[in-house]
């Protein structure tokens, strides 16, 4: 196998592949990635045995052929190479070593057989769909924030995608928990995903697909069986197992009967909630709202600090319920605050229930936050 490519279009590639392949070694071929060339174009592989990732781009094929390299080595490599260079790799075959050469620069790397390489790719995905990918970014960026990282309950380490029907017909939804906080954020029913099964994307494959978003074109395409996804992001295909799991009936959780209303800037509430919480250097930060007519007290303390304490009155705050105070971990509160755009709404019941959190111009998004004793 030999072939040429440009630096920087390797080094893209590169960049997207080798954050998937396995880093803890534990399977020498998993740190690697399958490198495939032929008819004028190389396809780049990765997997860790959970993930699998393959990215196509053009290159000058001088012998077609497969070999595997080390992925964060020759990324590493690469990506020290001078601007504008060309790259040439070329493997003789067997358990020779691949030779890489850039101008004057040259090395030699070591390359297990490409028959130790796993595939993840066969198998039918019945359910495929097309997901604008501004969509798709927003689902996940609203959503991922609240997923769970305690591996007991694994089946709360992802993002829960399925079907459910709305006021005004079918929607998708993403959904994740914590046990602390919820999140909940939906989009109109792409055609064809109507018949998709409810999946559990697990969070590494959730942070891999983000990063594709940002250099993504319009449409993303979508494909879904019992236990895998696949998404096509222009050139690159990433594919997933699911986490075989039941995700909970998360409905029971959203309270029904909250009515008393809280408005109030995103900015400022989150600049006050960062403000009072500088007090503590516990890593809960408890902060207490203290809220009374059109007049929110935000205050933390600490038993090593003092006190902090900060007041939003009427050009800021819109409350007419009883007057009351509840507590929340300061992480929680910034957390759900980020997803919103200008204004943040809390639906409160008493000092011991689920809070409901929405941002006011975008009704797609909902958050259940538990308080705290403060």
């Amino acid at each position: 196998m030999k072939f040429t490519a440009e630096r920087a279009t390797l080094l893209k590639a590169l960049a997207h592949i080798q954050s998937v392949a396995e880093k803890r070694n534990t399977i020498p071929i998993l740190a690697n990635v399958l490198i495939d060339a032929r008819d004028g174009r190389l396809a780049l592989t990765a997997t860790d045995m959970e993930i699998a990732i393959v990215e196509e781009f053009p290159a000058t094929i001088h012998t077609p052929g497969s070999v595997t390299a080390p992925a964060a080595v020759l990324y590493e490599i690469v990506r020290k190479l001078p601007d504008g260079s060309d790259v040439e790799l070329s493997h003789p075959g067997a358990d020779a070593q691949l030779d890489l050469r850039a101008g004057r620069y040259a090395t030699r790397l070591n390359a297990l057989s490409v028959d130790d390489f796993p595939s993840m790719i066969a198998g039918d995905l019945p359910h495929q769909f097309k997901l604008n990918s501004a969509v798709l970014k927003s689902l996940i960026d609203r959503s991922r924030f609240a997923i769970s990282t305690e591996e007991t309950r694994y089946y709360l380490n992802g993002i829960y995608f399925h079907v459910t029907e709305g006021e005004t017909g079918g929607l998708l939804r993403a959904v994740a928990t914590d046990g602390h906080r919820l999140a909940r954020v939906e989009t109109e029913l792409p055609a064809g995903a109507a018949g998709m099964p409810g999946v559990i994307i697990p969070r590494k494959t959730v942070g891999e697909i983000r990063k594709l978003l940002d250099e993504a074109p319009e449409e993303v395409d979508v494909s879904v069986s019992d236990t895998r996804i696949q998404f096509t992001v222009g050139p690159i295909t990433l594919t997933s197992k699911l986490i075989d799991g039941t995700f909970p009936e998360y409905q029971r959780v959203i309270p029904s009967g909250n009515n008393r209303i809280l408005r109030v800037g995103k900015k400022d509430f989150s600049d006050a909630v960062a403000r009072v919480a500088a007090i503590s250097q516990e890593r809960s930060r408890p902060v207490k709202l203290a809220l009374s007519r059109d007049l929110l007290i935000l205050s933390a303390t600490s038993a090593d600090q003092g006190t902090a304490k900060e007041e939003l009155d009427d050009n800021r705050v819109t409350y007419d319920g009883e007057d009351m105070e509840i507590g929340f971990q300061a992480r929680y509160l910034n957390d759900i605050t980020d997803q919103v755009a200008k204004d943040v709404e809390f639906v409160f019941a008493d000092s011991a229930a689920p809070t409901i959190v929405r941002d006011v111009d975008s009704p797609s998004a909902l958050y259940v936050l538990m308080p705290m004793r403060v």
